[in-house]
């Protein structure tokens, strides 16, 4: 069993073309209600922010980004809020940026900063 930790992005919006348009006019109509903070800091109307591409990039663990459907059909027994970042392995999954987290981030660098000090330092702290 591999027990190499990865970084596992959920969005909380469901895959799909239909969806993926429907989010789409969710941003441009009414950005305040839109519900997936993740989505909002790191992707434009269209597609991912360069910036934000650049940093998942740089990294020192592997990312996997997934929708908020595909991920509850993976892990059924998860009760938390999405969107949400979590360290994930063959056999953990542990929240590392909650929904409120992610909720409190305005722009790409405080999610820099909060992924940096809350899924990477703390993870090379406990292996230390």
């Amino acid at each position: 069993m591999d027990n190499k930790i990865q970084l596992l992005f959920v969005y909380n919006a469901d895959s799909g073309a239909f969806n993926k348009l429907a989010d789409m006019a969710h941003k441009i109509f009414s950005p305040d209600t839109y519900s997936c903070a993740l989505c909002s800091i790191t992707h434009g109307i269209f597609q991912e922010k360069e910036q934000w591409r650049t940093f998942v990039a740089s990294l020192p663990l592997a990312c996997r980004f997934v929708h908020r459907d595909e991920f509850l059909l993976q892990h059924p027994e998860f009760q938390g809020q999405l969107p949400a970042i979590f360290q994930a392995s063959a056999d953990t999954l542990r929240v590392c940026l909650s929904a409120d987290q992610l909720k409190s981030c305005h722009d790409i660098q405080d999610l820099q900063k909060l992924i940096t000090m809350h899924c990477i330092n703390q993870l090379e702290n406990s292996t230390q």
